[in-house]
């Protein structure tokens, strides 16, 4: 499975694991502490939170959480006050095989809703205080003018990947170099990226299955309310396409098969904030078929990501299970745009502002366990 590709390959200063991401014995190849160093910070980090006043693990996950944050911003004071979510929108040209329960124009039409500030992401970034970037990374028609979108268009959608490739090598790797520079731009601590796209979770259906070597039967689900019928109609294109190649294929690869603009630009999205060493909240289905493929490319970043939460999706559960990845939040949730990983930003802020800032028993004067 991946997990055997990914121990073959290197990136980056890999801190210590805890409990709430997938376990990794990998040292870093990059600039960074020693694995001895980072044994020791971890030793460190974890006596500071025993220090603090609350019986040892009475804040469960939370614990866990700061723990993280901390060996992963090397720092006994972490923070991540500032969130920035970017949610990248573009068209599939398999949205022709009838893979939705709506049609294609939906793009667009949200586009314009996300600028005019009536959409779920937007509504949970202002309550949260939330950045929301929206860029268009290949929507079908002409482009959008408005002084709020970032324009990163790589074409009007892809190829229908039912009979085709969906994109060509260069325009993968255009989308891969666009996103990692949109994903390191900024100063926020915390990114989160969400993805608009009708077709786009049968895209990322094939993606993860050509990624992972099984059938994509078994991640196939009713993306945005597919009635039986429908369900039937997309098994039947999404068997056809991925008859198109072989079993099993490079995430790189399979996202040149079978990706759309948005799934590849948010994957390298994913890699640059992780370079730029921001932690990265991965969403749901989408996003984590965009997290299993830029860890496949950069294995190492694995190290910035956390889980928003468990997707309603079918597919969600394989993708998180071969990422051994352990959400935050289950929620029923299967929107997409970004809005599970604001609604996980909280808890992450929460973690981070409690290993930073709760007293010690000491500092607080309050008798430890067995002190009388």
């Amino acid at each position: 499975m991946l997990h055997a590709q990914m121990a073959a390959k290197n990136w980056g200063d890999v801190a210590p694991d805890v409990p709430v991401r997938r376990p990794s014995n990998r040292s870093g190849a990059g600039a960074g502490p020693s694995e001895h160093g980072r044994d020791r910070f971890g030793q460190m980090v974890q006596a500071a939170l025993d220090a603090k006043t609350k019986p040892p693990g009475a804040l469960g996950t939370i614990e866990a959480l700061a723990a993280r944050i901390a060996r992963f911003q090397n720092t006994l004071k972490p923070s991540a006050e500032r969130c920035r979510l970017t949610l990248f929108a573009a068209d599939h040209g398999m949205a022709e095989a009838g893979v939705s329960a709506y049609p294609q124009a939906v793009t667009r039409q949200m586009v314009l809703n996300f600028l005019a500030g009536g959409a779920a992401a937007n509504a949970f970034a202002a309550a949260l205080g939330a950045e929301l970037v929206i860029v268009d990374a290949g929507v079908v028609g002409e482009p959008i003018e408005h002084p709020a979108l970032v324009t990163r268009r790589l074409g009007q959608g892809t190829a229908n990947a039912v009979v085709a490739a969906a994109m060509s090598g260069e325009c993968l790797a255009s989308a891969l170099r666009t996103g990692r520079a949109l994903g390191a731009e900024g100063t926020h601590e915390v990114g989160c990226f969400g993805e608009m796209g009708i077709g786009n979770t049968s895209s990322a259906s094939l993606v993860a299955a050509k990624t992972l070597g099984i059938a994509v039967d078994e991640l196939v689900g009713r993306g945005t309310g597919l009635d039986d019928a429908g369900l039937a109609r997309k098994r039947r294109a999404l068997q056809g396409a991925a008859r198109r190649t072989e079993a099993r294929l490079g995430a790189e690869r399979a996202l040149e098969e079978y990706g759309g603009f948005e799934i590849a630009m948010m994957t390298g999205a994913m890699l640059g904030a992780a370079r730029s060493r921001k932690l990265v909240i991965v969403d749901g289905f989408i996003a984590s078929v965009a997290a299993l493929c830029a860890l496949d490319i950069e294995p190492g970043a694995e190290d910035a990501f956390i889980y928003a939460h468990r997707s309603a999706e079918r597919g969600h559960q394989v993708v998180l299970d071969a990422l051994r990845g352990e959400p935050l939040l289950d929620l029923g949730m299967r929107l997409g745009e970004g809005t599970g990983a604001l609604l996980a930003w909280p808890l992450v802020k929460a973690a981070a502002a409690m290993m930073r800032d709760m007293a010690s028993f000491g500092d607080a004067g309050v008798s430890g366990p067995h002190e009388g």
